[in-house]
């Protein structure tokens, strides 16, 4: 190496640990890894092998949050932070891409760009609210110096007439219109502002994730113009012990039926949903609760949900950053979320590509008010194509009945299991109340023998099954006589290749009523993402996999059953899936 190179390379990599330290220095805080010597590079060629079909993800590059998705003029909008530069973090800008249907997606060139004095250093996450007249307004969070600290600034349409919103303008004349308090703020943990919502006295709200110490904090802010924000004197809602909460979103559900509401809803039959992105853990927990409008404070009810990272989860797998939007055009709230990968930078620098959006999901309460459902958007079914089925088909301990006539690495399949008896059900040991869901998953997976379970789907499953990822309940008996439902998701046989990458098992419990003794289970399948949803949406699993052998006509799905209870396919149908007719990609 000649000596200008060797000066060059130490030059870097001094600026790399330096980033580094920056990042696990107390009090200054960033959401990712940062590769300062990646973050420009991008190959010549895009590895399409593993890229998703019909998850929305850009042609190339890394992208992460979804942004101020929204419904305007016939068009859904949604925006994301996007690295147009290389697919690794870095370059943040926010990339934007149209639609008519959340299916078929149309690019357009990136609507807002790190250029002024408040953003120069960054324009980070934010949400969009519709004001009065119909016109959008963004507020996301600038990052201002080197330093990190973050602000609150906002962009409007340069034109309201085009439904495209192809241009944004960011006045420098009254931004940023939030500053952190430095007396008692952590001026590096105070982003991604939430949709904004207005009160019965005629003022506008939103919250803006902080941290103080290891308090998690949703700070609030009021508006009777929406240019001027002041402080209130209290959070909305705050938690000890939860560390940073990224990305809040704070909204409605009707108790009864199925329809979102615009976000400013309220009164009878309203109950509101808080939900954050915790940084620490890299997970997301909502609670359900009461929103008092006289005193601006959001208490979560202890009979529906737990206040804290023990609580209720969108997602048990690869799911992060999420943001909701209500969609007036078919009375909806419509969730969006980031789903990461987990291989190494080096393998996305080498596919040119990196992170995609989870399939678009409809949220409302479930019956029993005690959490969410989500369900992907109906305009799925626009891709369905041919279809396999099985019906009424028993399969025994250590059976696999193999789905033929599916493409199946591009797939939706609905299945629903029965079984004759729970008297076979495991034993729940007590001590396992102290485990996290996952870990019950690990210490009772696929391959270990139960009683009604482990049963479920082998997905993307090789021709000898050296690599699969099955996708399964098991079911246990409490000592009062009840039933414990977990569903899992295995990554750890997915990939020969990927030896190096993070194969995590995932889990969560169901809540769900087995006196029809009978369960369903959706998955999307698409490539390199697995998306679950059991019992019609009541707990939801997103996993990343890489196989290497299980890829196109050599990928294989099966039914299977490890448990000693002989459990029936009632019903099975697996849909190959289409390409949209336009897309990113």
């Amino acid at each position: 190496m000649m000596m200008g190179d060797s000066r060059i390379s130490s030059f870097l990599l001094s600026i790399l640990l330096f980033c580094l330290a920056l990042i696990d220095n107390i009090g200054v805080e960033a959401s990712h890894h940062v590769y300062i010597h990646l973050q420009n590079y991008t190959p010549r060629k895009i590895n399409k092998l593993l890229r998703t079909t019909y998850h929305f993800q850009p042609k190339k590059h890394w992208m992460n949050d979804p942004n101020g998705p929204m419904y305007y003029k016939g068009l859904y909008h949604l925006f994301y932070q996007y690295n147009p530069k290389g697919s690794v973090w870095g370059n943040i800008v926010w990339g934007h891409s149209v639609s008519t249907d959340l299916i078929n997606w149309q690019p357009l060139d990136p609507a807002i760009h790190p250029s002024k004095k408040f953003d120069k250093f960054g324009c980070w996450s934010g949400s969009a609210t519709i004001l009065p007249g119909d016109k959008p307004i963004m507020i996301y969070t600038g990052i201002t110096d080197e330093e990190n600290t973050q602000v609150q600034a906002f962009a409007e349409p340069d034109d309201y007439e085009d439904p495209y919103l192809e241009k944004w303008v960011r006045p420098s004349s009254g931004n940023p219109i939030i500053e952190p308090d430095e007396k008692d703020m952590n001026k590096t943990a105070f982003r991604d502002p939430s949709t904004a919502w207005l009160g019965p006295d005629g003022e506008w709200r939103l919250v803006v994730g902080g941290r103080m110490e290891e308090k998690g904090i949703a700070h609030l802010y009021k508006s009777k113009d929406f240019k001027k924000w002041t402080k209130a004197e209290d959070p909305l809602h705050s938690k000890e012990g939860t560390g940073m909460w990224e990305c809040p979103d704070f909204y409605p559900v009707n108790l009864t039926g199925q329809n979102g509401m615009d976000t400013s809803s309220n009164g009878n039959g309203v109950i509101h949903v808080l939900k954050v992105s915790l940084d620490e853990k890299r997970y997301e927990y909502y609670t359900i609760g009461m929103y008092n409008t006289d005193k601006d404070k959001f208490t979560p009810d202890k009979t529906k949900s737990i206040d804290g990272p023990g609580g209720l989860r969108y997602d048990y797998g690869n799911f992060y950053a999420s943001k909701t939007f209500y969609d007036p055009s078919r009375n909806r709230r419509v969730l969006w979320g980031w789903v990461n990968e987990s291989d190494s930078s080096d393998d996305d620098v080498g596919k040119g590509w990196a992170g995609i959006m989870a399939f678009p999901r409809k949220v409302w309460l479930d019956g029993g008010g005690k959490q969410l459902i989500q369900w992907p958007v109906d305009e799925i079914k626009m891709l369905r194509g041919n279809n396999a089925t099985m019906n009424e088909t028993k399969i025994g301990k250590g059976m696999h009945v193999r789905s033929r006539g599916t493409t199946a690495n591009q797939a939706d399949v609905e299945v629903t299991f029965s079984f004759p008896s729970l008297d076979k059900a495991e034993k729940f040991d007590p001590s396992w109340n102290s485990m996290e869901a996952h870990e019950l998953c690990e210490l009772k997976g696929s391959s270990v023998e139960g009683g009604v379970g482990p049963f479920g789907l082998l997905t993307l499953t090789s021709p000898k099954f050296e690599e699969y990822t099955p996708v399964f309940y098991r079911i246990f008996k409490t000592v009062d006589n009840s039933y414990k439902t977990l569903m899992c998701t295995e990554t750890g046989r997915s990939s020969l290749k990927n030896k190096a990458g993070y194969k995590p098992t995932y889990g969560g419990f169901v809540n769900i009523d087995l006196s029809t003794k009978e369960i369903s289970l959706r998955t999307l399948i698409d490539h390199s993402v697995i998306e679950s949803f059991a019992a019609g949406g009541k707990t939801c699993i997103t996993a990343r996999v890489y196989p290497s052998i299980a890829l196109h006509k050599d990928s294989n799905l099966y039914v299977f059953n490890n448990g000693t209870e002989i459990v029936t396919i009632k019903s099975f149908t697996a849909w190959n899936m289409n390409r949209p007719y336009q897309m990113n990609n």
